[in-house]
């Protein structure tokens, strides 16, 4: 169980932290979703910065819940995007920035369910 649980927080903090180079870099794919959005280049460089953020958090043992819980609330927004602004396939991806964010929402809500449930037990214990 306990590698499950390190898993679940491992991985979203690994697909934010790959997808930092493209935000931080202006790569043609981060500057096109984000102009499409119409908050290049202050929202790409904001929405980097706060996945870092939430990168850390979640791998942090004590502010993991939080980490998850920032994390999953900011992929409710990237799959949202993609659902109703930019379309599930982004500059022909074959939606892979769509999975990715998919993958991280449900990833760091597995991880903020379970650490939640460990706070509560451990308070009634």
């Amino acid at each position: 169980m306990k590698k499950l649980v390190l898993a679940l927080k491992i991985l979203p903090a690994v697909i934010l932290l790959q997808t930092l180079f493209f935000k931080f870099t202006g790569a043609p794919e981060s500057i096109a979703i984000f102009s499409t959005l119409g908050v290049e280049p202050w929202g790409r460089i904001a929405t980097g910065v706060l996945e870092l953020v939430g990168a850390i958090l979640i791998l942090i043992p004590i502010t993991s819940l939080y980490g998850a819980l920032f994390i999953s609330s900011m992929m409710i927004g990237a799959v949202l995007s993609h659902l109703i602004f930019l379309g599930i396939s982004v500059q022909d991806d074959g939606g892979f920035l769509f999975a990715l964010a998919v993958i991280a929402f449900m990833t760091s809500s597995a991880s903020a369910y379970l650490s939640f449930m460990k706070s509560t037990k451990n308070k009634r214990a």
